[in-house]
C-alpha cells in the first residue's frame, strides 16, 4: 500500500506523518525546536536546528518504509538566508512573530498607504510579513548585499530550505501560497512584483522559483531518505490545512488553533476589497491549483496558554488548562487581551501588549486560564465578522484543527460564540494531511481530493442557546479591553476606534 510522507515544520517543532492511501496515519514523529529571543520582540530559529528536527521526525514517522512521494508544508513568512553553494546559513531564521521591522512597517504605511499594497499582495504593512525580514537582513549582515546581487544567497521561507536540503541543493523552489505571504508576490499575475523588488532592495536572482503546490519539483538525494522520493506538495502551513480539511469551494472555512490562530475561507476568483482588515491570500483548489481566499491571523492563541505555563507557572502541561476552565462557573471578570507579539487582524497594531483587565482579590489562576482560552474564540469572532462583512459570504460552519482544537470545553464555547457548529475532524493534524494530500495527487496515490477526504470523519460542536447570552456578555466585554488595549499601543490622544485604516 503506498503512503505519503508529510514534514510538517512548524513554530514550536518538527512533525511528520507518514499517510497510507486510505488515509490512516502509519508513522508518526515530533521533534520540538529550540525559541530564540536576543531582543524584546525579536524572535528567532536556528536553520541547522529547524533541518534536523525535521529529519529526526521523518526517521521516526517512517521507520523501514519508503514513502511514494514527500508533501512539506511549514510555518510561514519565516525567513532563511543561506549560501547557495553549500547551504550554509548565514543568519538565524527571522520568524513570523518577529516585530523587529514594525517602525519600518509604520514609515512605509506612512508614504505609501495601503490601498495599493492590498491590492497588488492582498496584505498589510506589518512585520510579520517577510519582505521587511529580508531588507533587514540585507541592511544589517556584512556582505550580504553583494553576495546577494551577485546571486550567492538564497532568501526563502522554511519550504524553500526544507526543499533545498532534502534535493540535495538541486530545488530552489517555494510555491504560491508561501510566495503571497512575503509581500513580494503579486496576486494578479501570480509572480514577483519587480517594483515591490525594487522597494525592498530584493534581487529577484536571490529568491527561490515559484511551483504549483501539488507536482513534482525535485527529488530527494541521497541523504537522509534515499535517492529518488519525489517532493510532490509544497504549501504554508495555514493553506495546507484549508486542504486538508477538505475545504475546495467558496465559502468554505477552517480555523486552526496553533501558537497563533489562522482562519482561512475559500472566496472564489476575484480579489475582494478588504479595506485591509483581513487579508487575501493564494490557497489551493480542489486539484491542488492556486485558487484565492481571505485570512484573518491571530498571532497569539496556543502561546498564551504556554505563557501561562512557562512563563508564570501555572500550570504544568497545556493539557490542564481544560480542566481549569471547567471549574470556574466564569472567568470572574477577568478578561485576557494576549496581544504578546502584537495585534493581529481586524486591529494589526504591532505596538499592542497582552492586557489582563477585571483583577481582584479574588482572582485565581482557573480565571485567568479560562480567559486566555475565552480569547482564543472572541479574537476568533472578530476575525469571522471582519471576513463576513467583507465578503458577504455568511459562515455555516467552521472546520477546527491544531493543538488547541482537542480542548472540547474551547469548542464547545466557540460554537456559542460564533453561533455556528464547529467541526473537529477525527485526526486534528490537518495541515500535515493537506500536505500530503497535495503530494499524494501529484503522484497518483489519491485520484482527486474526493478520494481523500472520504477517509475523513468529524465531530460536530452545535452552539449551546443556554449559554449564548452569557457569552455576548463576554464578548462585549472583549471589545471594550481590546479597544483599552488599542488606545494604550497608539499612546495619548489616540481614538478609541479599533479601524486599522
Amino acid at each position: 500500500m503506498p503512503a505519503v510522507l508529510a514534514l510538517d515544520q512548524g513554530t514550536t517543532g518538527s512533525t511528520a506523518l507518514l499517510v497510507g492511501d486510505d488515509g490512516v496515519v502509519r508513522g508518526r514523529g515530533y521533534r520540538e525546536i529550540r525559541q530564540h529571543y536576543p531582543r524584546p520582540g525579536w524572535v528567532e530559529h536556528d536553520p541547522e536546528e529547524i533541518w534536523e528536527a525535521t529529519v529526526a521526525a521523518a526517521r521516526t514517522a517512517l521507520g523501514a518504509e519508503r514513502p511514494a512521494a514527500i508533501g512539506i508544508t511549514n510555518q510561514r513568512e519565516t525567513v532563511v538566508a543561506w549560501e547557495r553553494a553549500t547551504g550554509t546559513p548565514l543568519h538565524r531564521a527571522l520568524v513570523w512573530q518577529d516585530r523587529r521591522t514594525a517602525a519600518r512597517c509604520r514609515e512605509l504605511k506612512a508614504a505609501h498607504g495601503v490601498e495599493d499594497l492590498a491590492r497588488r499582495t492582498g496584505l498589510v504593512w506589518d512585520p510579520y510579513f517577510s519582505a521587511t525580514k529580508i531588507e533587514w537582513l540585507l541592511r544589517e549582515v556584512p556582505g550580504l548585499r553583494a553576495r546577494a546581487e551577485r546571486g550567492d544567497v538564497v532568501f526563502g521561507t522554511v519550504d524553500s530550505w526544507l526543499a533545498f536540503r532534502l534535493s540535495g541543493g538541486a530545488a530552489v523552489v517555494t510555491d504560491h501560497t508561501n510566495a503571497s505571504r512575503t509581500l513580494l508576490y503579486n496576486l494578479a499575475y501570480r509572480d514577483w512584483d519587480d517594483e515591490l523588488l525594487q522597494l525592498f532592495g530584493v534581487p529577484r536572482a536571490a529568491l527561490p522559483a515559484i511551483v504549483p503546490s501539488s507536482g513534482v519539483c525535485a527529488e530527494t538525494a541521497v541523504e537522509p531518505f534515499g535517492a529518488g522520493i519525489p517532493i510532490a506538495g509544497i504549501a504554508g502551513d495555514q493553506q495546507a490545512a484549508l486542504f486538508g480539511q477538505g475545504c475546495h469551494t467558496p465559502g468554505e472555512a477552517k480555523n486552526t488553533y496553533g501558537t497563533g490562530a489562522f482562519l482561512l475561507m475559500l472566496v472564489g476568483d476575484r480579489v475582494p476589497d478588504t479595506h485591509g482588515r483581513v487579508l487575501t491570500t493564494m490557497a489551493c483548489d480542489a486539484r491542488g491549483g492556486p485558487a484565492l481566499a481571505v485570512e484573518g491571523a491571530i498571532f497569539v492563541a496556543g502561546a498564551a496558554i504556554q505563557w501561562l505555563r512557562d512563563g508564570l507557572g501555572l500550570i504544568t502541561s497545556a493539557a490542564e488548562s481544560e480542566a481549569l476552565a471547567r471549574s470556574v462557573e466564569d472567568t470572574g471578570g477577568v478578561t485576557f487581551v494576549p496581544a504578546l507579539v502584537g495585534l493581529g487582524a481586524p486591529h494589526w497594531e504591532p505596538e499592542a501588549r497582552g492586557t489582563i483587565l477585571g483583577l481582584t482579590r479574588g482572582t485565581t489562576g482557573a480565571h485567568l486560564a479560562r480567559a486566555a482560552l475565552e480569547a482564543m474564540a472572541y479574537s476568533t469572532r472578530d476575525v469571522v465578522e471582519a471576513m463576513t462583512g467583507v465578503t458577504g459570504v455568511p459562515l455555516r460552519a467552521l472546520r477546527v484543527d491544531g493543538g488547541a482544537a482537542a480542548n472540547d470545553w474551547l469548542m464547545a464555547f466557540q460554537a456559542t460564540v460564533l453561533g455556528v457548529p464547529v467541526l473537529r475532524p477525527d485526526v486534528v493534524e490537518s495541515t500535515a494531511l493537506g500536505a500530503a494530500g497535495l503530494a499524494g495527487l501529484a503522484t497518483g496515490v489519491w485520484a482527486d481530493a474526493a478520494a481523500l477526504a472520504v477517509t475523513r470523519t468529524y465531530r460536530t460542536f452545535p452552539p449551546d442557546p443556554a449559554h449564548g447570552h452569557a457569552a455576548a456578555a463576554g464578548y462585549h466585554a472583549w471589545e471594550r479591553a481590546v479597544r483599552a488595549t488599542l488606545r494604550w499601543a497608539r499612546g495619548p490622544g489616540a481614538a478609541p476606534s479599533t479601524s486599522t485604516t
